[in-house]
């Protein structure tokens, strides 16, 4: 070594039994909670744990069947709707030995695809796929090799459990908050997609086909005017600069997500129109900026990390038993109107009376 010292070795199950004066299934027994270690055993061999800083070896441990892992993958890290979600899973996960490991997928296919088959490879548990791309088919395929629960994908599966928002009626409860404001020029920002399975299932699209739908309802269909982008800042920029373009430029805009509604403050700012004097603006997802006083974005609350709780809640059962039959949870959404929303043209009387902050 550069240093001239070796490396520190590995604290083992053997060190630990040596030092607490037990034998080695002992201290297996005590780590595993297993029946047959009394007492005063437990208190000896934890004694000993904690004086000589023992880990367990996951390897080891995955050797034997379990690792006390659990992968959650997210397909974008920088979307912060999704730390609720995290929040959600440790909040349950809370007093387990389970251990959350995070990998991006970075919203492309290939990418998932590498970061489940490394989940795989390492013998975790369980893993919580968050809004992934991947194919139904290869979805089934992870779940008959590991405990899967995914999150955000509207379709059923008899191998995997489910845990998502009513996107559809979310949609529907933007629309009708500004038409009873008073709008009929309400754009709406997708996410672009063209796989017709995805069309079906994935909540961006979902979102969509409520936006189209209560815009139908409400007797503006004729109105009906999206810019298909991508759920990230940039994509919710470049829509709201698509929709600024047109020879008749929106009173209102529904953007897909919160992330992408920062994009849409970003445009407007530039182009020098006020919200919600100018333009009214509407998220989805309700995170954690969408409250700052100086934002105020009217956005839906899907319960981030009440999606989280669950999908950890059902990945423990289905753990522990995975020939149940598989589960599905939808979640109820609700829209949180504040300052970024108003009467179109109401100016910043509007905007006032807007700033009450209600849940409907």
């Amino acid at each position: 070594m550069p240093n001239g010292r070796a490396p520190a070795r590995r604290v083992t199950i053997i060190d630990v039994a040596k030092h607490a004066g037990v034998s080695t299934t002992a201290v297996s027994k005590v780590l595993r909670n297993a029946y047959g270690a009394s007492p005063e055993m437990q208190a000896k061999v934890r004694a000993a744990i904690d004086e000589l800083g023992y880990r367990p070896s996951a390897a080891a441990r995955g050797m034997r069947g379990q690792t006390y892992t659990i992968g959650v993958m997210l397909p974008d890290i920088r979307n912060p709707f999704f730390a609720d979600v995290l929040d959600g899973v440790n909040a349950q996960l809370g007093g387990t030995d389970y251990q959350v490991l995070i990998a991006s997928a970075c919203n492309d296919e290939p990418a998932e695809a590498h970061v489940t088959d490394a989940m795989i490879d390492r013998n975790m548990d369980g893993v919580i796929l968050i809004a992934p791309l991947t194919s139904r088919k290869r979805l089934e395929r992870i779940a008959r090799t590991v405990p899967t629960v995914v999150v955000g994908r509207h379709g059923n599966s008899a191998v995997y459990d489910t845990v998502a928002d009513d996107d559809f009626t979310g949609a529907g409860l933007v629309v009708a908050h500004l038409a009873e404001l008073g709008h009929q020029r309400i754009a709406h920002i997708e996410h672009d997609e063209t796989d017709p399975v995805r069309l079906t299932e994935m909540p961006n699209a979902i979102r969509a086909v409520g936006y189209r739908h209560a815009m139908q309802a409400h007797g503006l269909g004729d109105f009906v005017d999206i810019a298909s982008t991508t759920y990230t800042q940039h994509g919710g920029y470049l829509g709201a600069k698509q929709l600024l373009a047109r020879p008749q430029r929106p009173t209102a805009i529904f953007a897909g997500a919160d992330i992408v509604a920062m994009g849409v403050l970003d445009a407007l700012t530039e182009a020098g129109l006020s919200v919600p004097g100018d333009i009214s603006v509407a998220g989805y997802d309700n995170t954690t900026f969408a409250a700052f006083a100086p934002i105020s974005l009217t956005t839906v609350d899907q319960a981030g990390h009440q999606i989280g709780v669950n999908a950890a809640r059902l990945l423990l059962d289905r753990i522990a038993d995975d020939s149940r039959p598989a589960t599905q949870v939808k979640l109820s959404p609700r829209l949180v109107t504040r300052r970024s929303t108003a009467a179109p043209g109401g100016g910043a009387a509007a905007a006032r009376t807007a700033s009450q902050d209600p849940v409907l």
